[in-house]
């Protein structure tokens, strides 16, 4: 059975929702659109201040998507020790970081091609 397709505007709103819902932080939206030979169309990026919020970041994604879209990640990796989880959307990766993990990695200046929007939820 095919897919069906998820807007991705809506997808990427719900996201953020689902972090704003359990206070991750520093949420950026990088649009890779323009960039060649990129593995998807956007990135979230976020932070958490210990492995149980970045946990929580995830499984609270997860399950705002799967309630409000009726979709569920491609894939997920690092949830073992929740310093850096990759929720792969297809369209969207989610990166959620522990705050040092993502200093370290510093991925948004791999990136620096990319329009970067720093989103404030209310």
């Amino acid at each position: 059975m095919a897919k069906k397709e998820i807007n991705t505007d809506e997808l990427i709103a719900v996201i953020i929702k689902g972090i704003d819902d359990v206070k991750g932080e520093d949420i950026q939206l990088l649009d890779l659109r323009h960039i060649e030979n990129t593995v998807c169309d956007y990135f979230i990026i976020c932070s958490g201040n210990s492995n149980t919020q970045v946990s929580a970041i995830s499984a609270n994604v997860q399950k705002v998507v799967s309630k409000t879209l009726r979709d569920k990640p491609w894939h997920i990796e690092g949830e073992v020790n929740s310093e850096w989880i990759l929720m792969d959307y297809v369209n969207v990766a989610v990166h959620i970081f522990q705050k040092h993990i993502r200093e370290f990695y510093d991925i948004e200046s791999l990136w620096g091609d990319a329009k970067v929007t720093k989103i404030n939820p209310q």
